[in-house]
């Protein structure tokens, strides 16, 4: 993929994980912050499937922007062909580690198997 479509896959995560990050604190804010925090509370966001899915897209959208700007810095002190290549495949794969693991945990609590 060029370098130019990644940067606005970047841009557009970061875009996109403001307004939906916004959007979950907003929602934070309809309850006290203590409140918020309980365990029947955050479970009971879990099982909302919305908000659950909410969540889902928030962890991808930051894990995608997180990694890819890891990426880059890397990127940026070292060149060469191999190692521009294991480092996008590492944080590639370490992005992809991060949301299964993520969804792993929102899949399990909206089931119960808490």
């Amino acid at each position: 993929m060029r370098e130019s479509t990644i940067m606005k896959i970047h841009y557009g995560t970061a875009l996109a994980a403001v307004a939906l990050v916004a959007v979950h604190i907003l929602m934070r804010l309809t309850q006290g912050f203590a409140e918020s925090l309980e365990y029947d509370s955050v479970l009971a966001n879990y099982k909302f499937i919305p908000y659950a899915a909410m969540l889902e897209l928030i962890l991808i959208l930051l894990a995608v922007h997180g990694f890819n700007g890891l990426r880059v810095i890397l990127l940026e002190l070292k060149q060469g062909r191999t190692y521009e290549k294991a480092v996008s495949y590492g944080c590639l794969a370490a992005m992809v580690a991060l949301i299964a693991y993520g969804s792993r945990t929102i899949i399990m609590t909206n089931m119960g198997m808490t």
